[in-house]
């Protein structure tokens, strides 16, 4: 199970990611007192199967979660309405701190960054996706991910989310959809996550990607969203190298985040101010 909650205690407010699938619990965002926020996160691991606690923390509060045993694995500049998210992450068990991949990421991000970066392309035929078009996403996820972090698979959930806001742009040929891209928008904080990124393994090469993420991005500019981020798998040279080319910048490393493709994977931060395009 997948939740999102809204705390309101005496001295904290708090929207809350519960994880059972990728066993982990994330803080996307808290007012108050940090000291409530290890004291309702403790709490919680006590209940529940947890491996691993994401906090995003504005920079006044990273001390106090380093104090506690948290590290320091990466960030997104502009998350929070402009401000610098800090993602403080907690392992709970050493098999989830430890990753068997590290130094082949490494490799791989740093052939990645040797790319030269490329001008902006055209965003071409490309269609935003309506709550009719479900159906033709979820083929299309089931076909790319055999394991995958949120539930694609299923089609109210993909005309649910675009009901809530996500963009899911998309590209078609013979009536059926070969690439598509997503950006989940958190008009709150004004920052925007691009994700669900697939293209069919027939199509692949054909450099579909950027066009879709180009378009994202005009979209949230369209709405005065300018922050853009990314979480993308450490292993995949190919996903990563497009965000570097498009002019993100690294923002870290989360080692175990959640499970995807076909296991539990390490995910490169991306992030990209768009007011800079």
């Amino acid at each position: 199970m997948q939740t999102y909650e809204y705390i309101k205690l005496p001295k904290l407010e708090a929207v809350i990611y519960k994880d059972d699938y990728n066993r982990r619990l994330r803080v996307d965002e808290f007012r108050g007192n940090a000291g409530s926020v290890w004291e309702y996160v403790m709490n919680e691991v006590q209940s529940h199967s947890f491996e691993k606690v994401i906090v995003k923390a504005r920079s006044a509060h990273v001390p106090y979660f380093l104090e506690k045993g948290f590290v320091l694995e990466g960030g997104v500049n502009g998350y929070f309405n402009g401000d610098r998210a800090f993602f403080m992450s907690k392992f709970l068990t050493d098999d989830r701190r430890n990753s068997a991949y590290w130094r082949k990421e490494d490799d791989i991000l740093q052939a990645v960054q040797q790319l030269e970066r490329q001008e902006r392309a055209e965003s071409g035929m490309i269609s935003v996706a309506t709550g009719g078009d479900a159906g033709k996403l979820t083929d299309l996820y089931q076909e790319v991910f055999k394991l995958y972090p949120v539930p694609l698979h299923d089609p109210d959930y993909v005309k649910q989310s675009i009901k809530n806001g996500t963009i899911f742009v998309y590209i078609e040929e013979d009536g059926k959809i070969i690439s598509a891209a997503s950006a989940e928008i958190s008009l709150s904080n004004k920052n925007a996550e691009l994700t669900d990124c697939a293209t069919r393994s027939s199509h692949r090469q054909g450099g579909y990607m950027k066009h879709l993420l180009r378009r994202l991005e005009d979209e949230l500019v369209k709405q005065n969203i300018f922050c853009a981020y990314t979480i993308a798998r450490a292993l995949s040279f190919g996903m990563n190298a497009v965000f570097h080319q498009l002019g993100y910048r690294y923002g870290g490393r989360l080692a175990n985040n959640c499970i995807i493709f076909d296991k539990m994977e390490d995910m490169n931060i991306w992030e990209r101010d768009l007011s800079e395009r």
